[in-house]
């Protein structure tokens, strides 16, 4: 398995695995969106993605997107999207990806990592295997719609 940082050129092995993620979260597809989406991600260098690969196959990808504690004054990056094609499931790609970040976060001196889920993710008990504590803080989110 390889895992890299995902640039520009990594695109069009990315865009399909985005669109899968999304889908996964009971979304309609939509390639192109998908695309220009994550163009301006890497563009604009708003987020971190690593892209694994199996035998020169994208098969899973994680996007971090920053983060800042104004009480500790240090950064750290929200874990926010985590996918692993279906047929690559069960290969340690996902644990891979994450202690691909973990390191990510080391090597730069972060605060560490938070992880945004649904509720009922069967991936939560990775990332309590991999040493992420559940939040007892109340969490609230305002939307404008």
């Amino acid at each position: 398995m390889t895992i890299l940082k995902a640039q520009i050129e990594h695109l069009e092995n990315l865009t399909p695995l985005f669109d899968g993620y999304r889908v996964f979260y009971e979304q309609d597809s939509d390639v192109v969106r998908s695309k220009q989406f994550l163009f301006e991600r890497l563009k604009n260098k708003d987020s971190i993605i690593f892209i694994a690969y199996l035998e020169n196959i994208a098969v899973g990808f994680t996007q971090l997107y920053p983060l800042f504690s104004s009480v500790t004054m240090e950064s750290m990056y929200l874990l926010n999207d985590l996918y692993v094609d279906g047929n690559n499931r069960g290969k340690g790609i996902g644990e891979a990806l994450i202690n691909k970040s973990k390191t990510y976060c080391k090597e730069n001196n972060l605060k560490g990592l938070a992880i945004q889920t649904a509720f009922d993710n069967p991936a939560q008990h990775l990332y309590q295997r991999l040493g992420f504590r559940k939040d007892p803080d109340l969490h609230f989110f305002w939307t404008n719609n």
